[in-house]
């Protein structure tokens, strides 16, 4: 695999040719950005089946969520394109059921099982988090999911699962984006076996009320709101838990501007750009600036899991 270099373009400045010639979802990224008015064709309110029978969870925060439209129009989803407003119009085909999510490794419990199963065995919940990119942009997002923790404990980790690893479906016919080399595809991400524990970490299945988008992960995303967005890996088809580091994406792709761990750190500046600030999407395009917060605000709850660690080094 060919190493990049500091000159060369980043994965997310490469766009297919296929992709550039489409003038409407360059138009798309800006509406996202709010940089320019919407031109109507976006949906601009919630849709698809809600999900009922949710429960507020005490762990969200206070802070306004972005619009629906913000965030189905502005996404990193590199398996449907490299541009930011690609996957709201490239994801829109996604069949997304039937699903189903093959455990394996270091655990008593392994097979296969299908969405609703997982379901059936999980109470729903609203979580409002912050999200953020590492191109210096953050949301507040409203999720709908469960906590990855009680996922966990239903297959028994043995003492020997040290980190959980998870996969992204791999079907360019269905995921176009996938038939470019722009990352090591399928997508990987992984967490330390205590981070996934965490309660703030949650298996994400909807947004606003309603079933997850496709261009959000449908059917079924990580959540890990004190980490950059590129750690909640989407459209989860394998979970394997395992003694050894997993493999992630961005590491692979360039490993000296992104580490494992991927924690939001304003205190460490990316090699091309500085992390201690950061815009929030959809304010305008005077919107000013604000401080980036360690752990991306939850500091409180997550700083214990990184004690005695060189976190410019662990980053």
């Amino acid at each position: 695999m060919r190493k990049t270099g500091k000159n060369d373009p980043r994965p997310s400045e490469i766009t297919p040719e296929a992709v550039y010639l489409n003038r409407r979802t360059l138009i798309a990224g800006a509406v996202a950005a709010g940089l320019l008015p919407s031109t109507g064709w976006a949906e601009s309110g919630p849709t698809g089946p809600q999900l009922r029978h949710t429960r507020n969870a005490p762990l969200s925060t206070t802070e306004t969520p972005n619009s629906w439209e913000d965030i189905t129009t502005y996404n990193n989803y590199f398996e449907f394109g490299t541009e930011k407003a690609d996957p709201a119009v490239n994801a829109r085909a996604f069949r997304a059921q039937p699903w189903t999510v093959t455990v394996s490794g270091e655990a008593e419990v392994r097979g296969r099982f299908t969405l609703e199963d997982i379901l059936k065995a999980h109470a729903l919940e609203e979580r409002i988090y912050r999200l953020r990119c590492v191109e210096r942009w953050s949301m507040v997002i409203p999720w709908i999911g469960f906590p990855l923790g009680d996922f966990i404990r239903r297959f028994k980790p043995t003492s020997r699962a040290r980190f959980v690893e998870f996969t992204t479906l791999h079907d360019p016919k269905r995921m176009p984006g996938q038939r470019y080399p722009v990352l090591e595809w399928p997508y990987r991400e992984g967490l330390r076996m205590d981070e996934a524990m965490h309660p703030l970490a949650i298996l994400g299945v909807g947004l606003y009320g309603r079933v997850l988008p496709n261009q959000s992960g449908a059917p079924l995303r990580l959540v890990v709101p004190w980490k950059y967005g590129m750690k909640s890996i989407k459209a989860i088809v394998k979970i394997a838990f395992t003694e050894k580091q997993p493999r992630n994406t961005w590491n692979v792709a360039i490993p000296d501007e992104y580490g494992f761990y991927m924690n939001v750190n304003p205190n460490v500046d990316h090699p091309r750009w500085s992390q201690a600030r950061e815009r929030r999407i959809g304010a305008g395009l005077f919107n000013e600036m604000q401080p980036t917060l360690m752990f991306n605000g939850y500091a409180d709850q997550v700083a214990s899991l990184y004690r005695g660690m060189d976190l410019a080094k662990y980053y």
